[in-house]
């Protein structure tokens, strides 16, 4: 018998969860909660959306457990906010991990995971809680992702790294082995990190210039 599931959140993140817990997991998701004051809508997916304050009332944390499907809002703050509340009423907390996922032993994952398909994550790796990592990354070994961060797709975490908490790391970012990421630091999309971080660091890679002339007057590409 699966385990019964109330996923926190109402946005297209809830939604994605959803179908990933209900096509690729041993969860049955059972209904959707917010905080009252998002409470539009009555049904999501076809199941009920209830308010976070009252949830416990009518799903029992001795039988259901949830998952906060919240994304990087704030670098991470609200989805920590969400996901200590929920401890705090009682609940187990799910983790989502793709069967389409590589990871080798050694690693380990903490609650409200939510590792889409294609990842690698190779040995020795420590996985705190409450972390995403997007489709399609590299970490690599001995490397530790403390609590609360977001990797977006294809980055590239080398060896022996470790990531501080409340980090965000945008999409096809690099960074090189051996380096410590501060915490709250922000590695925008493409940037490529040679050395450690202090707190609260922003990388921001140069972006790619547009031309001056127009598509129709190339002659060759």
């Amino acid at each position: 018998m699966k385990q019964k599931l109330i996923i926190f959140g109402v946005s297209q993140l809830s939604e994605l969860a959803h179908y990933y817990f209900t096509q690729d997991s041993a969860y049955e998701v059972t209904a959707f909660c917010v905080d009252v004051d998002y409470l539009t809508e009555d049904t999501l997916c076809g199941l009920p959306v209830v308010s976070f304050e009252t949830v416990e009332k009518s799903f029992s944390p001795e039988e259901y457990s949830i998952f906060v499907a919240v994304g990087y809002s704030n670098i991470n703050a609200l989805r920590k906010e969400k996901y200590l509340a929920a401890k705090s009423k009682g609940y187990d907390i799910a983790s989502y991990i793709s069967t389409k996922a590589t990871i080798f032993d050694n690693v380990t994952i903490g609650e409200n995971a939510f590792i889409l398909e294609n990842n690698t994550i190779q040995p020795f790796v420590k996985i705190g809680d409450n972390v995403t990592l997007w489709s399609g990354n590299h970490i690599g070994h001995h490397s530790t992702i403390k609590d609360h961060n977001f990797i977006s797709s294809h980055v590239v975490v080398s060896g022996g790294v470790t990531i501080k908490e409340s980090c965000f790391l945008g999409v096809n970012s690099t960074l090189r082995n051996d380096i410590t990421i501060g915490d709250k630091s922000v590695i925008g999309a493409g940037a490529i990190i040679m050395e450690d971080t202090t707190n609260q660091s922003v990388y921001i890679a140069d972006k790619t210039i547009v031309k001056k002339i127009t598509s129709d007057r190339l002659k060759k590409i």
